[in-house]
């Protein structure tokens, strides 16, 4: 009677268990580095974001103004704010933007505080105008 209990059991053996921790930890090993490389690829869109929003905005100011905007916007967690005349400028959290100008165009720069990389971009006669690491 009591060996015929023991075979009835019902549940999963040590060994068993023991496989599927160590599936699940072989999965873990793959996806960990994966998602910290999709976090930097995220800040990275932030500050390339960032950069393309100011040249809009510079071109807009420069419709207005006839000259082009120079300073820069810094945010710490909640998004900084520029005016710029009568526009206005929200950087992303965590993203800095320096718009420097010139009398023929101007070169912004921006980085997430999260990143090791910088993003660029010149619209001078000299320069590049696609937005590019730098």
């Amino acid at each position: 009677m009591l060996r015929t209990k023991l075979h009835d059991s019902k549940g999963f053996t040590l060994i068993e268990l023991l496989i599927v921790v160590v599936i699940i930890g072989i999965l873990a090993a793959i996806a960990i580095p994966q998602f910290a490389s999709t976090k930097e690829k995220a800040y990275d869109a932030s500050a390339k974001s960032d950069v393309r929003n100011m040249m809009a905005a510079q071109e807009a100011h420069f419709s207005t103004q006839n000259v082009y905007w120079g300073g820069s916007v810094s945010s710490a967690t909640d998004g900084g704010t520029a005016s710029m005349g009568g526009d206005t400028f929200r950087a992303s959290p965590n993203v800095a933007v320096t718009a420097t100008s010139a009398t023929n165009g101007y070169t912004i720069s921006g980085k997430h505080n999260a990143s090791s990389r910088s993003w660029c971009v010149d619209t001078t006669p000299s320069g590049n105008s696609n937005v590019q690491s730098c």
